[in-house]
């Protein structure tokens, strides 16, 4: 089985000629101290003579200043126009053939405001494609993760749905219809897309309402944003645990924004 190494570790001298070794110390250090050593391969960029080995260097630039800078700490981005606050756990890049892999855990991560406890991002074929901005594409993401039953019913509460839900004593959610006087106590799960949902008990206008008269069809999840694909997400406890499978997905980066960024420790951007 293949394995994650740590930027931390991994020596740029296996991917650049050993004499050039920036990294004998704190890679941070020789960032701040040298930046010509930043600078030169971004010269390199804009006078077309990029090598095949460009990008290794800057995947190691980005995953060991990032997680030297941030790495137990709270790390703040904005990707793809989304606002990001989480604390960084680890972050991990491995090469792949001519593609990377990169590994990612995050805790207390706020995303638009909404909260998730954690969650594990896999990113498979990843390419950075050197130019201003630099360019970076991934074959497919794999989200594994952790929210709270709380933190999911006041999401769904704030869409436009016919019920309100609030999460009951017994650990299941409590919906009741908007405008009739429906009340059910219900538990969902979601595999392959494909929502079910499981009605435990129900009531009209406060009379319980025979199990064998409820019929709650699966429904599927179509048109979900970015092509998303939700593998699963089932009710444990408190929490739901979920894994969310994306696509191909592209965004773009200012190796000069993220070079500030890391040094002075503020928000990340990848467009």
């Amino acid at each position: 089985m293949a394995t994650y190494f740590d930027p931390k570790s991994w020596s740029p001298s296996r991917a650049v000629d050993a004499g050039k070794r920036l990294f004998d110390q704190s890679w941070l250090e020789q960032w701040v101290a040298l930046s010509s050593a930043w600078l030169d391969p971004v010269a390199d960029l804009g006078s077309g003579t990029v090598t095949a080995l460009l990008p290794d260097v800057l995947m190691t630039m980005l995953s060991e200043g990032i997680s030297s800078r941030f790495g137990g700490q709270q790390v703040s981005a904005t990707v793809l126009g989304h606002d990001l606050r989480a604390t960084l756990q680890v972050l991990k890049v491995r090469r792949r053939g001519a593609h990377f892999q990169t590994k990612t855990v995050l805790s207390r991560l706020r995303w638009d405001d909404h909260p998730i406890e954690a969650v594990t991002v896999i990113a498979h074929g990843v390419r950075l494609i050197p130019g201003v901005p630099t360019k970076v594409r991934a074959g497919q993401l794999d989200l594994d993760g952790t929210v709270t039953v709380a933190a999911l019913v006041g999401w769904l509460n704030t869409q436009p749905l016919d019920w309100t839900l609030d999460l009951h004593a017994t650990g299941f959610i409590l919906a009741r219809h908007r405008r009739r006087a429906v009340t059910a106590l219900v538990e969902a799960s979601v595999t392959d897309n494909r929502l079910d949902i499981a009605v435990r008990r129900a009531s009209w206008f406060g009379v319980r309402i025979p199990r064998r008269m409820i019929n709650a069809p699966a429904v599927a999840l179509e048109r979900l944003p970015n092509g998303a694909r939700i593998a699963h997400a089932v009710h444990e406890g408190e929490s739901i645990r979920f894994r969310i499978e994306l696509p191909e997905i592209t965004g773009s980066f200012d190796l000069a924004q993220i070079r500030s960024a890391i040094l002075a420790g503020t928000t990340l951007i990848v467009f």
